[in-house]
């Protein structure tokens, strides 16, 4: 083999070594690029799922009888408007924060969800026993003295308990 022939051989080596290099140099750098843009995303996509536990437990916390009955309590109402006003105002809540289900998980969303229709099916419960002469105020009394003589506790503060509880395992 003459001198030609070899240089020949050792460039085109060179040339192939020195284009797998760059190949495999730019795959690693795409790579890195990916993983460093994967971590903001990941950092969003947790600070939005938090956003919306904090959410939910406010919603959780508007949406309590009481709670919502001493912000709602309006002396003039009959029995029929202040029932009117409560449920209304339990579902305005709720509806202003249906985005939240897309960022917390199923049970969150179902557990948020079952304490608004616990709480409307209350208001209905206990205004439908009652006689339709019955004040607002009245109606709010009898509602927090059902809740107060429950057992179990409040549906709001376990709803509250089990969102900061998925809040907290999110932070981990």
């Amino acid at each position: 083999m003459d001198t030609t022939t070899m240089l020949l051989i050792a460039f085109g080596l060179l040339v192939i070594i020195a284009g797998l290099y760059f190949f495999f140099y730019m795959k690693d750098k795409k790579t890195e690029n990916k993983a460093a843009g994967a971590a903001p995303d990941q950092l969003n996509a947790k600070q939005l799922k938090l956003q919306a536990y904090e959410r939910l437990v406010i919603l959780a916390e508007r949406i309590a009888l009481p709670n919502l009955i001493s912000r709602s309590n309006e002396p003039g109402l009959n029995l029929r408007d202040m029932q009117a006003l409560l449920t209304q105002t339990i579902r305005q809540e709720y509806d202003y924060n249906l985005s939240q289900q897309i960022y917390v998980s199923n049970e969150a969303w179902e557990a948020v969800r079952s304490l608004k229709e616990q709480n409307i099916h209350i208001i209905n419960q206990i205004a439908s026993i009652m006689p339709p002469e019955t004040t607002g105020p009245e109606l709010n009394r009898k509602i927090v003295e059902f809740i107060m003589n429950q057992p179990q506790g409040s549906m709001h503060s376990l709803v509250q308990e089990a969102l900061s509880h998925e809040a907290r395992k999110l932070m981990a």
